[in-house]
């Protein structure tokens, strides 16, 4: 399995006996996998069927899924509502005693607004109703079957984007190796150049001025962060290679990136070290922020 991405959009439409329905399911990163549902009322026992089928698919990701119905007019059925026809009639008779008009027709008052009600759709017996709810949920597997191949081709963006940064990293390491095996020489001069301010141009001990540069190079030593960084560079890209949803262990190993990073510019001396460290902080915020769309 490539990388995956948890970020994707898909649709699918779906008809039986004149009824049409279409399916749009989004995905954005997640810690976990959370479906989330929109439909019309109604249509509550197709949940179940439907968490059954986004666990099966995904591991992480916020799913959102929504389900759109179209009735045709002739499925469609007419009911009273009971409460507004009541009200309308006892207005009719309060007007028709005030005024000594004659009352309401049966007519106008079905007319008024409210009296009688369009239901959605007429009601289904329950073999009906299932052979519906189970061609919405086939439409629905079809959906997140494409949300599938959207996320996988994002997942692919994402690799070579992820690939370019963990390039750069270590790049960048290697040239904080660099900077590093020339600071026990600069801190040397650095060192000497002070000493003789401060002895007014004097002769500096030997024994001394090497004691104390050892002691400096000692406290600024970034060799073990430095393997550290190329070790995580080998494992980022042991990771991108795997065939297994590897999304939480690069977020992981981003935060152990900025580790190092952040230890490497504490301990340097040296200005262009301190900058290379700020670059790497950089690019690991950027790999970081990337690595959280990997399922």
């Amino acid at each position: 399995m490539a990388l995956v991405s948890m970020t994707g959009f898909a649709e699918a439409q779906g008809a039986r006996e004149g009824m049409r329905w279409r399916w749009e399911v989004k995905s954005v990163n997640g810690r976990g996998l959370d479906l989330r549902l929109r439909m019309p009322p109604g249509y509550d026992a197709i949940e179940p069927m439907a968490r059954t089928l986004a666990n099966e698919r995904f591991r992480r990701g916020s799913l959102q899924a929504s389900l759109t119905i179209e009735t045709p007019e002739s499925a469609k059925g007419l009911r009273i509502d009971p409460v507004a026809l009541a009200s309308a009639v006892r207005i009719a008779k309060e007007v028709a005693a005030e005024t000594g008009l004659a009352p309401a027709h049966i007519d106008g008052l079905l007319g008024l607004k409210g009296v009688i009600v369009q239901d959605e759709v007429l009601p289904l017996d329950a073999p009906a109703r299932a052979a519906r709810d189970a061609g919405i949920v086939e439409t629905l597997a079809t959906a997140l079957d494409a949300l599938i191949r959207a996320r996988a081709a994002e997942g692919t963006k994402l690799a070579a984007l992820l690939e370019s940064q963990i390039s750069e990293i270590e790049w960048l390491t290697g040239e904080a190796a660099k900077l590093a095996a020339v600071q026990p020489a600069a801190l040397r001069d650095k060192l000497t150049a002070q000493l003789k301010d401060i002895l007014d141009g004097g002769a500096v001990p030997e024994d001394r001025l090497a004691q104390e540069v050892a002691l400096l190079a000692l406290r600024g030593d970034v060799r073990e962060e430095l393997d550290r960084l190329t070790a995580h560079v080998q494992e980022a890209r042991s990771l991108l290679a795997s065939k297994e949803a590897v999304g939480r262990k690069l977020d992981f190993l981003a935060q152990e990136f900025n580790r190092e990073a952040n230890t490497l510019c504490s301990k340097s001396s040296d200005i262009a070290l301190t900058r290379t460290g700020l670059a790497l902080k950089a690019v690991i915020d950027q790999f970081r922020e990337q690595a959280q769309n990997v399922e």
